[in-house]
């Protein structure tokens, strides 16, 4: 009988921390633990929580630590990921040169991987998530920014300096180019992150002389959201719809810069926006339609994705998973 084997996935974020153990199928075994990553209290005491993470992650799928196979851990920010380290993270300060894979290694003696959390977040769809039938896909994740990652024939492309599928801050933009968080312009993430809509939105309402339901929307709130665009825009305001037809067609250049330079089988988008439904990924295929190349336009899918917040866990076991796998065929070799 073959012992089944199972992998810890650790998606490490700037205000928690995730992990859930998965099978070789990638399902997720038990409901994944999250911890509050606190990076305030320094490296140390924040690589001693990813350590308690795991291991409440294993307790909650009723297992030992001897019956985990491999580890994969997904952190944000600048790192050198063949290295293992995450280098300086503007979300997880005052972190820096984090030797992480090297310590979970050590602690646990297991293989372990080490990826960027978009890269992860995309191994896990293409895994078991929208991506499970294609053998490439670019996935976009809309939030506060955008990040993204790149799946080729079961490899992510990390880029020769760590920085590949940086999808947010392909420049979409050069006559007049909105400033990005990065501090640099034109980038895709100043047009069409949740940030930027509400960003554009207000802009856009300054103009709009008190003609919008945004306005009353704002008064009655004190804020608003992207949400509050996209539900504007399904109840038939004119400004909100033209915002969030604007943001598709931004979303649009990307995917488009995207078909034509690694041509995929499938493009997915996850993150908080895509709760705006089918009308507004329809109007994203529109703009690919009208943009792209007839063949990639015609071939490519463009989708939702499917697993939510456990995307990022799942990827990260998966990527420990491919270490084991590869472990096992150096030991054959």
């Amino acid at each position: 009988m073959t012992t089944p084997l199972y992998f810890v996935g650790l998606d490490v974020g700037g205000t928690t921390m995730k992990a859930g153990v998965v099978d070789d199928c990638g399902k997720p075994v038990a409901e994944p633990i999250s911890l509050p990553t606190e990076p305030e209290r320094g490296q140390d005491k924040g690589l001693e929580r990813m350590d308690e993470t795991i291991r409440l992650a294993v307790s909650e799928a009723k297992l030992k630590l001897e019956q985990i196979a491999a580890i994969g851990v997904a952190t944000p920010g600048t790192m050198d990921i063949a290295g293992g380290i995450i280098l300086d993270p503007p979300n997880l300060k005052p972190w820096r040169n984090v030797h992480v894979r090297r310590h979970i290694e050590r602690t646990f003696k297991l293989p372990t991987a080490f990826q960027n959390d978009a890269n992860a977040a995309a191994y896990g769809e293409y895994w078991v998530g929208a991506g499970k039938d294609v053998q490439s896909m670019v996935l976009f994740t809309l939030g506060t920014g955008i990040g993204g990652g790149i799946i080729m024939d079961d490899r992510v492309l990390e880029g020769q300096h760590s920085h590949g599928g940086e999808l947010g801050h392909m420049r979409i933009e050069m006559t007049n180019p909105r400033l990005c968080g990065c501090n640099r312009r034109g980038c895709l993430e100043a047009y069409a992150s949740a940030s930027s809509v509400v960003k554009r939105t207000f802009e856009a309402l300054d103009a709009d002389g008190g003609k919008s339901a945004l306005h009353g929307m704002f008064r009655s709130h004190g804020e608003l959201t992207a949400k509050d665009v996209f539900i504007a825009a399904d109840k038939g305001d004119a400004l909100a719809k033209q915002l969030v037809d604007q943001t598709a067609y931004y979303l649009a250049v990307g995917t488009t810069n995207m078909l034509h330079s690694i041509d995929p089988d499938m493009v997915a988008f996850a993150g908080g926006m895509t709760a705006a439904g089918e009308s507004f990924i329809e109007r994203i295929r529109h703009y690919v339609r009208e943009l792209a190349f007839p063949v990639p336009a015609e071939r490519t899918e463009i989708r939702y994705a499917l697993l939510g917040s456990h995307a990022g866990f799942i990827g990260a076991a998966g990527c420990g998973r491919q270490v084991y796998q590869r472990s096992l065929e150096g030991k054959k070799g």
